[in-house]
């Protein structure tokens, strides 16, 4: 119960938004959710638009501006090319290029060059890429970054007890 005072009137106002449920109606809901799709049948009901040349051109353009949030947002997508993907490797925001080292679809050949970093979160991020190549890790086990060789151990320990 609410007391509303418009005007120098007072007004009553009730509401309630508990709701409460049986142990009956709570044991329907659950006889009666959906089932849990796997990834695979999710994307088959709902998938990607197709990538389209104005897509690369936006990606293009976006990879430009000054924001280096909206340098991220590209180095973070799948569709972003092979090109692009070595100009944001470039970027002089770390940021930038940690997102270009944590995509799984940047090329190896700039996993490999990024694993030489200036930055010891880029070459963690690469270092956690699940496509990043056997000889980058073997390098980054040696790196100057604890961080970055404890990320090393940590992954190699997950292919271990997988």
């Amino acid at each position: 119960m609410f007391l509303l005072s418009v005007g120098g009137s007072a007004y009553r106002w009730s509401m309630s938004c508990i709701r409460f449920n049986t142990p009956a109606q709570r044991q329907a809901m659950r006889e009666h959710r959906p089932a849990m799709l796997t990834a695979e049948e999710a994307a088959a009901l709902h998938p990607s638009p197709p990538v389209t040349e104005s897509k690369i051109a936006r990606l293009r353009l976006l990879a430009e501006h000054e924001n280096p949030k909206i340098r991220e947002s590209v180095a973070s997508s799948y569709n972003t090319p092979d090109d692009l993907f070595l100009t944001l490797a470039h970027d002089p925001d770390a940021g930038v290029r940690g997102c270009v080292a944590k995509n799984e679809a940047t090329p190896c050949d700039i996993l490999r060059m990024l694993a030489d970093d200036r930055s010891e979160t880029v070459r963690g991020w690469v270092a956690v890429n699940y496509f990043v190549p056997a000889d980058v890790m073997e390098k980054l086990a040696g790196d100057s970054s604890k961080t970055v060789r404890s990320l090393v151990k940590w992954k190699s320990q997950l292919v271990e007890t997988a």
